[in-house]
């Protein structure tokens, strides 16, 4: 379907066909059953150790029997674009023409839809290998806006992420994500900009509000990733889905006093244009 040869950019090609860009440029690379098994646990004990860097996590799977050394357990972590995450000094620089944002969040008090969005990305295991999960959320009301699965971690998925987002519902005052290097790019930074909307990011590693998404990613987690054993990305991307529309349409939370996601975000919507 994609023709790298023509004259007519494959960006173009791609989105004619409503292909991501992610996926024409992929190139797989195999990875072996032990890596996977190996990465699905890493993922486990990142959930519940979040603050565990590459030697602690080494040493928690060798107390397990796994025998793996410090550099390979680093190897994978950035694979799978997880890292400890802790308090430190920011001393990283972008890439060139990236810009970093401040951030803005200190003090703010998140307390109705639309006031802050937050996005992320996570490692999702399959039976014979693995995607990525990009979601954009509602800090207020813990709704999911819109998301989206790949099989790379390049900034395209993202950008059509957001792009749904900002689409669907509007606009947020404050859009929050880390410093990777996905939601620095010019790409998603652009879309961001034309929109009107200010740019927050977390310090690098650092503890931050974005933690309103790693919830999410413990409860899909657990909740759906977990339980099953997907052998497509198709079919990843279906249950997810799934889970996804279970999550804002039926799934209570406490922290919610009960209601669903959508209930916090359509229901407070709805009383401020009736007054």
């Amino acid at each position: 379907m994609i023709d790298r040869s023509h004259a007519f950019p494959i960006k173009e090609q791609a989105r004619m066909l409503g292909l991501s860009r992610s996926t024409v440029y992929y190139k797989s690379r195999p990875v072996s059953a032990e890596d996977l098994k190996l990465m699905r646990r890493l993922d486990e004990l990142h959930l519940d150790y979040p603050f565990a860097g590459a030697r602690m996590l080494r040493d928690l799977l060798r107390r397990e029997g796994a025998v793996v050394g410090r550099r390979h357990v680093a190897t994978l972590m950035k694979r799978m674009g997880i890292e400890a995450i802790y308090r430190r000094p920011n001393t990283s620089k972008p890439a060139a023409g990236h810009k970093i944002y401040p951030y803005l969040l200190r003090g703010v008090k998140i307390d109705r839809p639309d006031h802050v969005w937050a996005m992320d990305i996570s490692y999702i295991p399959m039976r014979r290998g693995f995607v990525y999960l990009a979601a954009v959320v509602d800090v207020a009301s813990r709704r999911v806006l819109s998301h989206r699965v790949s099989i790379t971690m390049e900034a395209a998925f993202c950008v059509e992420a957001l792009e749904e987002a900002l689409a669907k519902h509007g606009k947020p005052e404050i859009f929050n994500t880390d410093q990777g290097s996905q939601f620095t790019s010019l790409d998603f930074t652009s879309v961001l900009l034309d929109a009107k909307v200010m740019i927050s990011m977390d310090g690098k590693g650092a503890w931050r509000d974005n933690v309103f998404v790693e919830r999410l990613w413990r409860s899909v987690k657990y909740e759906e990733v977990y339980l099953r054993a997907y052998d497509t990305v198709s079919e990843a991307r279906a249950s997810i889905g799934r889970y996804l529309t279970f999550y804002n349409g039926r799934r209570p939370h406490s922290s919610l006093d009960g209601r669903t996601p959508d209930e916090a975000y359509f229901g407070k919507q709805e009383t401020a244009m009736a007054a």
